[in-house]
């Protein structure tokens, strides 16, 4: 960023607000990557949970693979994904709620069965599948949010705080000089009036 300093009272009392605001803001903002952090981690074992959770689903179909041929076609969809927003750390995120699904209506007579078990294999997996994805899609927000807060942090406390502190110490040195030369200069004045005075 480098500060481009102006040597005078009003850039130095700037400078010193826009300090005041960094200053106060990194608790929040290192708060705010904390909680962040730990609701990452919190998501990403919740994917694990439901990946595990959609492994066994997967098994058990596959398990019946052979029977699947047998199973009517166009028989369920999905319907509707509910899917509520919350808030984490002021970070809006998706929470599934439930899916939906669409059922042609079938006859037991017709077809084999196992065919209602199968129906309910199948929505377990879809369900399960779309829970996933709206997980990892939290996931990847929560991580760029801990992202862009972790630069933020890293800015204010690494470049920004300390080039403000440095341009405040150099506009006070270089106003104290001026000070200084100022009161030195009245002296030598006053000195040579007196010589003049007593001459």
């Amino acid at each position: 960023m480098a500060i481009k300093v102006q040597y005078n009272k009003t850039f130095l009392q700037q400078v010193q607000k826009q300090l005041r605001i960094r200053v106060n803001a990194l608790p929040t903002l290192q708060a705010k990557e904390s909680a962040l952090r730990l609701e990452v981690k919190k998501a990403k074992g919740e994917v694990t949970r439901i990946e595990d959770e959609l492994e066994e689903a997967r098994a058990s179909v596959k398990h019946s693979f052979r029977l699947w041929t047998e199973f009517p076609e166009g028989l369920l969809s999905v319907k509707n994904v509910e899917i509520d927003i919350s808030r984490i750390a002021g970070v809006k995120t998706p929470v599934f709620k439930r899916t939906d699904f669409a059922m042609v209506d079938f006859s037991l007579f017709v077809n084999a069965g196992w065919v209602p078990e199968g129906v309910a294999m199948l929505k377990k997996t879809a369900a399960l599948t779309i829970e996933r994805a709206v997980a990892e899609r939290k996931v990847e927000i929560l991580e760029y949010a801990r992202k862009k807060t972790t630069q933020k942090v890293n800015l204010y406390e690494k470049v920004q705080i300390p080039e403000f502190n440095e341009a405040i110490l150099k506009i006070k040195r270089f106003l104290e000089d001026e000070e200084n030369l100022a009161k030195s200069s009245q002296k030598i004045l006053k000195e040579r009036m007196a010589a003049a005075e007593a001459a």
